[in-house]
């Protein structure tokens, strides 16, 4: 038959694992918004480098208008120099007439050709000084990104190794708790804002509560006989010297994977 865990091998289990995700928090918190800032920067550039993109694409096809606009003007030109040759021959005076109507046609056309290429012209220099200020912003926020993934780099190579190991060794402290108590540990370590779902009894309160334990409940306590948890906030108590006991051998552990 396999043994039987006692409550007391509960509370060291669950106080152990509390001190564990405690040290992955402290280790996480070193980081800071340090990832998030990375990420944002990315996505910045990003966007960025998405919008001179596509600003270099539409002056492609502002040029490309230019320079229809531009061949329109020559054929029209062309056109109007053989209107005007024809007018040399005609017979009578409907014929000219005809052909000044059509040069008159195409000295329009030119005309409204080169206002549309001033247009597209303007188009293409408020797209390029938008280039330039997006290539300035990219310069700025590429350097700031390379300095921020040194950051980043320099304190993830200084703890990503014993995050790994105490991530594993959570993992493995997990499975020696009942599923009932872990659930309960899970629920209070997300509810609480500092992630501590276990606590030892500190001068007569829960730890980091100003709640005072009355004298008997605190007896039931350091007697290990059944999981005792705080009326005020619902963390799971341990006595103070159970806890110091799990915190020394917790610390020797820590020190081995540093």
């Amino acid at each position: 038959m396999a043994k039987e865990v006692t409550v007391e091998e509960k509370l060291r289990a669950l106080y152990d694992l509390q001190l564990i995700d405690s040290r992955i928090d402290k280790i996480r918190s070193i980081r800071g918004e340090l990832p998030l800032e990375v990420e944002d920067l990315e996505d910045e550039i990003g966007g960025l480098e998405t919008r001179v993109e596509k600003l270099n694409v539409d002056i492609d096809e502002l040029d490309q208008e230019v320079k229809a606009k531009k061949n329109l003007i020559k054929d029209s030109e062309e056109k109007i120099k053989k209107y005007e040759s024809q007018q040399k021959n005609v017979r009578n005076n409907r014929e000219f007439d005809a052909l000044s109507k059509e040069i008159e046609f195409q000295e329009l056309e030119i005309q409204l050709a080169e206002k549309r290429i001033k247009e597209f012209k303007a188009k293409i220099d408020n797209k390029k000084e938008a280039i330039a200020g997006a290539d300035e912003k990219l310069a700025e926020r590429k350097s700031h990104l390379e300095f921020k993934k040194s950051e980043l780099d320099s304190i993830l190579k200084e703890t990503q190794e014993e995050e790994d190991l105490l991530l594993k060794e959570s993992t493995k402290q997990q499975k020696v708790i009942e599923e009932r108590l872990l659930k309960a540990y899970t629920r209070l370590r997300n509810s609480a804002r500092n992630g501590l779902a276990v606590v030892p009894v500190e001068r007569g309160a829960s730890g980091g509560s100003f709640f005072t334990i009355p004298p008997q409940r605190q007896l039931e306590i350091a007697a290990r006989k059944k999981i005792i948890t705080d009326e005020h906030s619902g963390r799971i108590l341990v006595d103070p010297e159970l806890a110091r006991e799990e915190e020394e051998k917790m610390e020797k552990l820590f020190t081995s994977k540093k």
